[in-house]
C-alpha cells in the first residue's frame, strides 16, 4: 500500500459517513462545518459544484480547526491545484484520469478518485491507489457489485457514494471492502439554507454511531 493511499486512510478510516456537501452560500460553510464535526462527521467533502466553494474550502480550513476538508467533483489537474491551494486535505473525483493522475503524483495531498468498473480499479491499482470511490453506486451495481470486486480485486476498498442514504448506508458498511460510504443526507439543503446547525448535528451524530 503506499503511503498516500496510507494517508487517506488514516483521514477516512473510522469515520463511516463522509459528508458530501453542496454550498451555495459561504457563508454557510464555517457553522456547517462545525456542526458537523460536534456530531463526530470531521473529515467533509466540499464539492466544486458551486462558484463559492473553493472560497468555502479556504474558511473551513482556517476557522475550523477540528475540521479535516477535502474538495470533491474535481474533474481536471487545474481544480485539483486550486482545491490544494485552498487548503483541502483530500480531494475526490468521481473519476479517474492521466491528468489527475499525474497531478496527484506531485502533490503531497492524496486523491480518491472514482472507479466503477474492473478496468478502472485495476488503472488506478496500477497507479499505487489501493482506495476508492465506487461512484455513482446505486446506479453501478451497488452492494452486488462490490461484493463481485471483493474477492478477485481484495486489495482494493472502496467509498461507495451516489444513492447512500440513512436507510442503506448500514448495508454498504457491513461490506470487507468498504471503509466508509459519502453522502448528503447528514446536511440537506433546506436545513442549510435555515440554518439548522443542531439538526444537522443530531443527524451527524446519528451517522457516526453506523459502523460495520
Amino acid at each position: 500500500m503506499t503511503s498516500k493511499t496510507e494517508k487517506l486512510l488514516s483521514l477516512l478510516n473510522g469515520q463511516p459517513v463522509i459528508p458530501v456537501l453542496k454550498i451555495a452560500s459561504v457563508a454557510d460553510a464555517v457553522p456547517l462545518a462545525r456542526a458537523l464535526s460536534r456530531g463526530g462527521l470531521r473529515a467533509i467533502e466540499i464539492t466544486l459544484r458551486t462558484a463559492d466553494a473553493l472560497e468555502a474550502i479556504r474558511r473551513v480550513a482556517a476557522e475550523v480547526e477540528e475540521a479535516v476538508v477535502g474538495a470533491g467533483t474535481i474533474l481536471d489537474a487545474r481544480q485539483f491545484d486550486e482545491a490544494a491551494s485552498a487548503g483541502s486535505k483530500f480531494i475526490v473525483s468521481p473519476g479517474i484520469t492521466s491528468q489527475l493522475l499525474d497531478a496527484a503524483k506531485d502533490s503531497p495531498v492524496p486523491l480518491l478518485p472514482g472507479a466503477i468498473t474492473p478496468g478502472e480499479i485495476m488503472a488506478a491499482r496500477e497507479a499505487g491507489l489501493r482506495f476508492l470511490k465506487f461512484f455513482p453506486a446505486e446506479q453501478s451495481g451497488g452492494i452486488a457489485s462490490l461484493k463481485a470486486f471483493a474477492s478477485p480485486l481484495a486489495d482494493v476498498k472502496f467509498c461507495p457514494t451516489g444513492g447512500i442514504t440513512a436507510k442503506n448506508a448500514a448495508d454498504y458498511l457491513s461490506l470487507p471492502n468498504v471503509i466508509c460510504v459519502g453522502g448528503s443526507w447528514v446536511a440537506p439543503d433546506d436545513l442549510i439554507k435555515a440554518g439548522r446547525w443542531d439538526e444537522i448535528e443530531a443527524l451527524a451524530r446519528e451517522a457516526s454511531k453506523l459502523r460495520k
